[in-house]
C-alpha cells in the first residue's frame, strides 16, 4: 500500500495541475486551495476546469456536497483574465431570505426599516472579477429573475433605487440538488437552469475516487497537525485500510473532520483512529446484508451517528459535523432515506 507507514512529511502531496501533478511543499496558501489527487476521475474534472477558465462562459459545478467545488471555482478563476480581481463568495443556503436579494443587489438608505445606510451587492463587489454562487438550488423563487437578468443583461438594481447598474463579472454557480428536478417539480426557473447550465462540471465523489484517498489523507494530516498544535510522523497500514474500507457519503469534508478528531487523540506521532470512528462493518458473506445497495449502507451508516449524538443534528459534536454534511443537507438525506426520529 504506498506511502502507508512512512514518515507523514517525508513526501509531498500531489495537487492537480489541468491534466498534469506537480509537487508542492509548505505553502499555507496552496494548501488552503490545493485540489489534492491523480485519479482519472479528478484529471478529467481538471482538464474541463482548464478549457473553459480562459472563457468568459459560466459554469455550473454538480456533484455531492464535499467533493470540492469551491476549491475547483478558485482554481478558474486563479486561471482566468480575471484572476487579479475580486473573488467573491456567496452561500446560498446559509443567507436568509429575508436578506439575501440586498446582500446580492445591495441597497440604498431607508430601503426598507433598519436600512441606514446604502450597502454594496455582492454583485457590484464582484465587478469584472467572478462571484461564486454555493447552493443555487436554495435561491427563493422570487429572486431567480432578477438573477436571470443579471445574466442576461449584465444589470442589477439596489434595493430601494430605480438606477440600473452596469456590472461585469463572471458567474460559477455550484449545487449538490438534481435541478432538472426542481424545474419539473416548479422549485427552480427552467430558462435560469438553462442560463447556468453553459459548462457543467460533475465533481467526482470521493468513493469514485479511493485511489486518492491516500495522498489525500497525507496532505489533510500533513495541513492539520500543526493547526492543531500535534506532530503526525507516521500513518500506519491499519489506519489506512480502516478508511479504504469507507464509502465517505460526506467526501472530503467528512474525511477532514474523521481526521482532525484523529489527530487529537493519537500519541506518540501515530496517526489511530481509535474508537471514536467506527467504519460500517463488513457483512458476513451469504448474508442478506452482503447484498445491501449503497443506499442502504448510507442509511445505516447516518442511523448509528444519528443514535451515537441522540439524534442531535446541529453544533459543535452533532450529527451533521460528524458526517462532515451542512445540517440542512443532513436533513434532505434523511427526509430521502426516510430516516425519522423513534417516538
Amino acid at each position: 500500500m504506498p506511502f502507508a507507514g512512512l514518515p507523514v512529511n517525508e513526501s509531498p502531496a500531489f495537487v492537480v495541475n489541468g491534466s498534469s501533478a506537480r509537487a508542492i511543499r509548505d505553502s499555507q496558501d496552496r494548501d488552503k486551495f490545493a485540489i489534492v489527487g491523480e485519479s482519472d476521475a479528478l484529471r478529467y474534472v481538471m482538464s474541463r476546469a482548464e478549457q473553459v477558465a480562459e472563457t468568459d462562459a459560466t459554469v455550473l459545478l454538480l456533484g455531492e456536497t464535499g467533493t470540492g467545488k469551491e476549491l475547483v471555482a478558485h482554481d478558474i478563476h486563479r486561471r482566468s483574465r480575471r484572476r487579479d480581481r475580486p473573488f467573491v463568495v456567496v452561500n446560498c443556503g446559509s443567507l436568509p431570505a429575508t436578506i439575501i436579494e440586498s446582500e446580492l443587489f445591495g441597497r440604498e438608505r431607508g430601503a426598507f426599516t433598519g436600512a441606514h445606510s446604502t450597502q454594496i451587492g455582492r454583485f457590484e463587489l464582484a465587478n469584472r472579477g467572478t462571484i461564486f454562487l454555493d447552493e443555487i438550488g436554495e435561491l427563493p423563487v422570487e429572486l431567480q429573475p432578477k438573477l436571470l437578468r443579471v445574466l442576461q443583461n449584465g444589470q442589477i438594481e439596489r434595493l430601494g433605487s430605480p438606477r440600473t447598474l452596469d456590472v461585469d463579472m463572471r458567474l460559477i454557480a455550484a449545487t449538490n440538488r438534481d435541478l432538472l428536478t426542481d424545474v419539473r417539480q416548479g422549485r427552480f426557473r427552467a430558462d435560469l437552469f438553462y442560463r447556468l447550465n453553459v459548462f457543467p462540471i460533475t465533481m467526482p465523489s470521493l468513493r469514485d475516487r479511493k485511489e486518492d484517498l491516500t495522498l489525500l489523507v497525507r496532505h489533510l494530516v500533513a495541513r492539520l497537525a500543526p493547526a492543531l498544535q500535534k506532530r503526525i510522523d507516521v500513518i500506519p497500514p491499519a489506519t489506512m485500510r480502516a478508511l479504504e474500507s469507507y464509502d465517505w457519503p460526506g467526501n472530503v469534508r467528512e474525511l477532514e473532520n474523521v481526521l482532525q478528531r484523529a489527530i487529537i487523540l493519537s500519541v506518540g506521532g501515530v496517526l489511530t483512529l481509535g474508537d471514536h470512528w467506527r467504519p460500517p462493518a463488513e457483512p458476513a458473506a451469504g448474508s442478506p446484508a452482503g447484498n445491501s445497495t449503497l443506499v442502504d449502507v448510507e442509511r445505516r451508516h447516518i442511523v448509528r451517528v444519528l443514535e451515537d449524538c441522540r439524534w442531535r443534528i446541529e453544533g459543535t459534536g452533532g450529527s451533521a459535523q460528524i458526517l462532515g454534511l451542512k445540517p440542512s443537507t443532513l436533513r434532505s438525506r434523511m427526509l430521502k432515506l426516510g430516516i425519522a426520529r423513534p417516538r
